[in-house]
């Protein structure tokens, strides 16, 4: 085996243990808040847009509440992951997307989720992103994610985009937003590593 594929390989069984580890438990507090302000409303299941879905933490939740999902994840393999974890009926309202979060052009959707995933959109493709997540929803639609704030222990790392709370006001401007809370915490990382978070964890409507 050459160094590369060595290397490759130890890449891979990282992946593996980080997907076993973020993809186990339940559905995001951000996800769960607005399915329930969903419900509040009596709306039916519709379409949701898992950003960075990774092997379905969110996403299989969805499928098993009527939802149809359009599952976006950069890594193949947590998609076929994810594609081995539902039921042949639920597969039928999966759609896998492998492609960047930067990248993608979101179809017109009720629900968008970008848990853990949106802040690693580098600074300089965030606006466009962000532009394109908004213009993706549909009226009385939500997204429910995760802002990266100042003081995490990330913030500083390249390709992270950082939001002071100062700047959340021009980016949800036309938005009813729904629960915007701040933690702050220290944990262990998926991939073992001590971290401390300081997070902006959304939702907000379109009206």
């Amino acid at each position: 085996m050459t160094a590369n594929s060595c290397s490759r390989k130890r890449h891979e069984e990282e992946w593996e243990r980080y997907d076993a580890a973020a993809g186990a438990g339940p559905p995001r507090p951000t996800v769960l808040f607005a399915l329930e302000r969903f419900a509040g409303e009596g709306r039916a299941p519709g379409l949701a847009v898992d950003l960075g879905c990774g092997i379905g933490r969110d996403a299989v939740p969805l499928l098993r509440r009527g939802w149809r999902v359009v599952a976006l994840d950069r890594r193949i393999a947590a998609l076929a992951r994810l594609a081995e974890r539902v039921s042949p009926g639920e597969r039928r309202r999966l759609l896998l997307w492998a492609e960047r979060i930067e990248d993608a052009v979101p179809p017109p959707c009720d629900l968008l989720i970008a848990s853990f995933s949106l802040f690693l959109v580098a600074p300089g493709a965030f606006a466009r992103s962000w532009a394109r997540l908004r213009a993706a929803l549909r009226p009385g639609g939500r997204i429910a994610c995760q802002l990266l704030g100042p003081e995490d222990d990330w913030a500083a790392e390249p390709g992270i985009t950082v939001h002071e709370r100062a700047e959340l006001a021009a980016l949800l401007a036309g938005l009813e937003v729904e629960r915007l809370e701040e933690g702050r915490s220290t944990s262990t990382t998926p991939r073992g590593a001590v971290k401390h978070w300081h997070l902006w964890h959304l939702v907000a409507r379109k009206p």
